[in-house]
Order: structure tokens, then C-alpha cells, then sequence
């Protein structure tokens, strides 16, 4: 009761921050790219502009497809990622949203949630001046814009930030949470996917108001009582998850491209054991040791596919990576059909080494 809650989203943000860089993007189709190393058009998209998105193009899909649609605009930009700088950019961002937040939340690299009930005085009227300066903050600032949604609890929040995108603000408050969610499609509830809204649609329900006919023992029996009870809630705008200080959680991360799709183990750890010696590399040179490790694939149909495991003590010995990563691989190829297209591993909570860490090096 009584408070009132920010979701900070910014607008496409990787390919944003390109035409921050350079301008004369901003009128023509840009998709940014996580091309592989395999050449050519191998690859997907990251980020798509708005513009790009009118042609269907949209986070996920192939490069070949993006092209494929954007045949008929010479002006297409294909651009690749550029993570370090668009790092940059999030830290600037979150900077501002920080100083004028009393609890922030990292969520990721383009979003956050703010709680403000204190500097707004639980004036949802203060409340949206407040929105209003960060995001004229932000623009001044990065030129970026972004979308921000303003009512009493994190899950109304995240809806409203997607109502009036792009550099939309929309403030929902205690007594237009029904009005605001009924008129909505079921899917704009977070955790609702494709099998759940065709499940629905199957019920002939597609707005929330329609989903509301439903009790929640038919919920529970249909999606089980977990699921059940979070969509009943949900819906009505039910949510008492607090906003946490919680910072970008930093891990290290290697990636390759295969030569070639595969799903045999001798071949699959060479590749591993060459990826460690490059995380080792990063982790010494920063000082750090890690309590976390975890392998993970991008199939040949680009799913993915990961796992992973705390250790009982923190380390930074390229013996104990591979170990970890060699039992990670044998769990992970269990009842694995799919051939393997890319391969990766992170290690994670990461500490600071203090005192001497051998005989040489001194901190």
C-alpha cells in the first residue's frame, strides 16, 4: 500500500545506441548483429530499429531471414555488437536513474525498476515529474530515449513501460489498475508465453477481462497451483514483490562458433578446454576468483541450452574449471539430440583475491 513504482525500459536499445553514434541511422533500417564466427550471413539478430520492424524483422532471427525481408531497402544498415560500448552506455544510464531513485533494481543492460515512494511523497502527481526529469535526463544527456511505466507495484510497471512505446510514459494508479489491465491482451502478463495464450484462446478467452471469469481452481487444475495462482493474481493486478538493491551482476564469459555442428563429447571438450584457458585469463587479470561455473550450447535450431553448479569454495585454478566443465558437458549431453552449433561457459559470483595468491604477485 502506498507505494509507487518505476519500470525503466529503454527502446531498442543496442541499435540506439548506434544511431547515438552515428545520426544519420536514425532514418534507415538498422540491425544490430551477433554474426558467428562461421562468416557470411551465420548468425542473428540482436536488435532491430523500429523501422527494420516494420518489415518483420525482430530480436532472434536469423540474419539471412532479416536480409531476406529488407531486400527492397538499399539503405539497411547490418551492423555487429558492440557490448563494450553499449556497457558504457547502461552504466551512464543507470547512473542517472540511481540518483533519483530511493531503491534501484538492476534488471539489465537496457532496464531497471525504481521504487520512489519516498521522494514522491506517494504522489502519484510527483511521481510522474519525476519520470518526466529522468527521462529528460537521459536524453539529454545519451540521446537516448526510453519508456517508463509508473504505478504501485513492479508487475502493473512493467506492463505500463510497453503501453506507449516507444519514449512513452504511462502512469497507472491505484484506482486504474482494473480499468488499465482489462482492456489488455493476456499475453502482456510477464511469464504468459505462446502455449499458455494458445491454451486460453482454446477457452475462448483473450483479453484479461475475459480471463477474469475464471476461478482459480480451474487455473490451478489447468497450469498447476504455482502457475495458477500467480496468473489469478497477476491479472488483477496483484503484486507485493519489493524493489531490491540489487547491481549488474557481473560474470565472465567465453563464446565460439564451432567448425562444424556436433554432439560428440571428445570433440565438444577440446573446444572447452581452450575456452577455459581464455576465462582463466580474464578472471587472473582482474584479480578475481569464482564460486560459479556453467557451460551452455546454441543448438543447430538456436535454441540453447545450459547448466551449471556452485562450488563449495571460491577459485580461480584452470584444473578446477576444467574438472567442473568436463562433468557439466557429460550432464549436458544426457538425451541430447540436437547437434551443438555454438559453445560457451561462465563463471560467476565472482570475489577479489586478497592477500598473496602465489609465490610472485602480491595485492
Amino acid at each position: 500500500m502506498g507505494r509507487v513504482v518505476f519500470h525503466i525500459d529503454f527502446d531498442y536499445f543496442y541499435a540506439q545506441c548506434e544511431e547515438v553514434r552515428k545520426p544519420d541511422l536514425k532514418t534507415k533500417p538498422v540491425c544490430v548483429c551477433v554474426f558467428s564466427d562461421r562468416g557470411g550471413d551465420s548468425g542473428a539478430i540482436a536488435t532491430a530499429n523500429y523501422t527494420a520492424r516494420k518489415y518483420g524483422v525482430k530480436s532472434g532471427i536469423p540474419i539471412s531471414f532479416a536480409k531476406k525481408r529488407l531486400e527492397n531497402r538499399a539503405d539497411a544498415e547490418f551492423l555487429p555488437v558492440d557490448f563494450e560500448y553499449y556497457s558504457k552506455m547502461t552504466e551512464k544510464a543507470m547512473k542517472i536513474m540511481k540518483e533519483n531513485a530511493d531503491i534501484f533494481e538492476y534488471v539489465g543492460r537496457d532496464e531497471a525498476y525504481l521504487d520512489v515512494t519516498k521522494r514522491s511523497e506517494e504522489n502519484f502527481k510527483k511521481a510522474s515529474h519525476l519520470a518526466q526529469q529522468i527521462k529528460n535526463l537521459i536524453r539529454a544527456k545519451l540521446k537516448l530515449s526510453c519508456s517508463i511505466g509508473v504505478s504501485p507495484n513492479k508487475l502493473i510497471s512493467k506492463i505500463a513501460s510497453d503501453y506507449q512505446k516507444p519514449d512513452g510514459l504511462t502512469i497507472v494508479e491505484p484506482n486504474r489498475i482494473e480499468q488499465f489491465l482489462e482492456q489488455l491482451n493476456i499475453r502482456v502478463i510477464p511469464g504468459i508465453g505462446k502455449k499458455t495464450e494458445q491454451r486460453f484462446k482454446e477457452m475462448n478467452l483473450e483479453t484479461i477481462q475475459d480471463l477474469k471469469k475464471i476461478d482459480v481452481f480451474t487455473l490451478n487444475n489447468e497450469f498447476g497451483r504455482k502457475s495458477g495462482t500467480y496468473i489469478f493474481n497477476a491479472i488483477r493486478g496483484i503484486n507485493d514483490e519489493p524493489v531490491k538493491e540489487k547491481e549488474e551482476s557481473i560474470q565472465y564469459s567465453k563464446i565460439i562458433t564451432l567448425k562444424k555442428d556436433s554432439k560428440n563429447y571428445e570433440f565438444l571438450l577440446e573446444n572447452l578446454y581452450e575456452l577455459c584457458k581464455q576465462v582463466i585469463n580474464v578472471v587472473k587479470k582482474n584479480n578475481k576468483m569464482f564460486k560459479s561455473v556453467g557451460i551452455y550450447f546454441v543448438q543447430s535450431d538456436l535454441t540453447n541450452k545450459s547448466k551449471s553448479k556452485m562450488l563449495k569454495n571460491s577459485t580461480n585454478s584452470i584444473e578446477e574449471l576444467e574438472r567442473n566443465v568436463e562433468q557439466l558437458l557429460q550432464d549436458g549431453l544426457e538425451n541430447q539430440t540436437r547437434l551443438i552449433r555454438r559453445l560457451g561457459i561462465r563463471v560467476a559470483d565472482l570475489t577479489e583475491i586478497k592477500g598473496q595468491s602465489d609465490i610472485t604477485n602480491y595485492f
